[in-house]
C-alpha cells in the first residue's frame, strides 16, 4: 500500500505533468470532443489506470481515500481527465471484489504492464436509475454464455481494451451476472461518440452485443451475484464522483478568487466589495464541507465499514456544491464568464453530470433515507455500522 509520502510525490508528479503537457490542450479537447492519444499514453506512463491494481500485480494498490485524492487533484485541472482516472477504477472494482486469482493475475497484469483500459457497461436504454431492470441477456451455451443487448453511456466505449458488462442470467435482482469481454470480440461493437454538454473530451458511446460468446471463465463471481457486485461497486465509486466534484469546485473557486483580485470596477478591485467577498466565503465553506464528507465516506470504507448511505451523501452533496460553485464562479466573471476564452463556463457544463451519473441525486436521497430507516436514530457513520445495500 502506498504510504502518504509516496502519495504526495505521486500528486506532485501528476500536477507537474498535467501543467506541462495537458493544460494547453484542454480548450481544443473540449471544442473537438477528442481525447488525444498522447494524453492517454501519458496516463499510462503515470500508472493512472493501475491505481487500484494491487501491488502484487504491479499496480499502486491505492485504497479508496488515496484514489479520491488523485481524482480530486486531476479534477482541479479538468473533469474529463478525472473521468479518465475514475472510470477504469470503477470498472476494475468487480474484479477486485470477486475475481478469481487467475482473472486477477491476467487482467491486473495487463493493466499494470501495458495500461489496458477497462470500461463499465451497465446502463441500458430502459435501465438507468433502475439498474435491476436491465434486459441484456447472458444465456448459457455449452461451456460459456452468449450475450445480446445494448449498453448506453459507456465511458471510453470505443477506446477500451476490456469491458465489464452486466447481463441477465435469470429473473430479478438475483438473475444478474457480470462478465469481462475483450474489445474486438465477435459481435461486440461501439456506437458513435455522443455529443455532450460537458465532459466533452471523455468519449461516451453505446455498446452493442450481438451474440457475443464468452467462456464461463469470463464471468466475475458466481452466477447471479452481479447485483451484489453492483451495489458494492457503487459504494466505492460514488465517493470518487464526489472527489471529482470537489476538485472541479475548487478549480472554480480558485478562478473566481484570481479574477476578483484582478478585475476592477468603480475604481477598485471587485474583491473589495463585501457582497462578492461573502459569495466567495460561502463557496469556500461549501467546498470544505463537501471535501470532509467525501473523505469521511472513503475513510469509513477503508476502515472496513462500507456505508452506502455515506457514499450517497458524499456524491449528492459534493455534486450539488460543484454545480452551485461553478455557477457562482461564472457570475463572478460576469459577461466574461459566459465566454469560452475564460474557461469557467466549461466548469459549469462539466459540473452538471456529477449530479446525474453513478445514480442521480434523487436516487441518492432514496438510498440515504432507506439506510436511515433501517436503524431509526442511528448515524450512517456510526462506528461498526457496516450498512450494505
Amino acid at each position: 500500500m502506498v504510504d502518504p509520502s509516496d502519495l504526495d510525490e505521486l500528486l506532485r508528479t501528476l500536477r507537474r505533468a498535467l501543467r506541462e503537457k495537458v493544460v494547453a490542450l484542454l480548450a481544443e479537447m473540449d471544442e473537438r470532443q477528442e481525447l488525444p492519444e498522447s494524453v492517454r499514453q501519458l496516463f499510462v506512463r503515470l500508472g493512472l489506470f493501475a491505481l487500484v491494481v494491487p501491488e502484487a500485480y504491479g499496480g499502486l494498490g491505492l485504497n479508496l481515500t488515496h484514489l479520491c485524492r488523485v481524482i480530486e487533484e486531476v479534477a482541479t485541472v479538468d473533469a474529463s481527465l478525472a473521468v479518465l482516472v475514475q472510470a477504469p477504477a470503477t470498472a476494475l472494482r468487480p474484479l477486485l471484489l470477486a475475481g478469481t486469482p487467475e482473472q486477477q493475475a491476467r487482467y491486473f497484469g495487463e493493466v499494470a504492464s501495458r495500461g489496458a483500459l477497462f470500461a463499465f457497461g451497465l446502463t441500458e436504454p430502459q435501465a438507468g436509475s433502475d439498474a435491476a431492470s436491465l434486459v441484456t441477456r447472458a444465456e448459457r451455451a455449452g461451456d460459456g454464455y452468449i450475450l445480446s443487448g445494448q449498453k448506453r453511456f459507456v465511458t471510453n466505449g470505443d477506446i477500451a481494451d476490456y469491458y465489464v458488462v452486466f447481463g441477465r442470467t435469470g429473473a430479478g435482482r438475483g438473475g444478474i451476472s457480470a462478465f469481462v469481454i475483450p474489445a474486438g470480440a465477435p459481435g461486440l461493437s461501439a456506437g458513435k461518440h455522443e455529443s455532450k454538454m460537458g465532459l466533452r473530451a471523455s468519449p461516451t458511446t453505446d455498446l452493442f452485443l450481438e451474440g457475443v460468446r464468452v467462456l464461463e471463465s469470463a464471468r466475475i463471481g458466481a452466477e447471479g451475484e452481479g447485483f451484489g457486485l453492483l451495489t458494492a461497486t457503487f459504494t466505492t465509486s460514488r465517493p470518487t464522483i464526489a472527489a471529482q466534484a470537489v476538485g472541479l469546485a475548487q478549480a472554480a473557486l480558485d478562478a473566481a478568487c484570481a479574477y476578483a483580485l484582478e478585475r476592477r470596477q468603480f475604481g477598485r478591485a471587485i474583491a473589495d466589495f463585501q457582497g462578492l467577498r461573502f459569495l466567495l466565503a460561502d463557496m469556500a465553506t461549501e467546498i470544505e464541507a463537501a471535501r470532509a464528507l467525501t473523505y469521511l465516506a472513503s475513510g469509513e470504507y477503508d476502515a472496513g465499514r462500507p456505508s452506502p448511505a455515506l457514499a450517497a451523501m458524499a456524491k449528492c452533496f459534493a455534486s450539488d456544491v460543484a454545480m452551485r460553485v461553478a455557477t457562482d464562479a461564472v457570475q463572478v466573471f460576469g459577461g466574461y464568464g459566459f465566454l469560452k476564452d475564460y474557461g469557467v463556463e466549461r466548469l459549469m457544463r462539466d459540473a452538471k453530470i456529477t449530479q446525474i451519473y453513478e445514480g442521480t441525486n434523487q436516487i441518492m436521497r432514496v438510498i440515504i433515507a432507506r439506510e436511515l430507516l433501517k436503524k431509526p436514530g442511528a448515524s450512517p457513520a456510526a462506528p461498526g455500522d457496516g450498512a450494505t445495500a
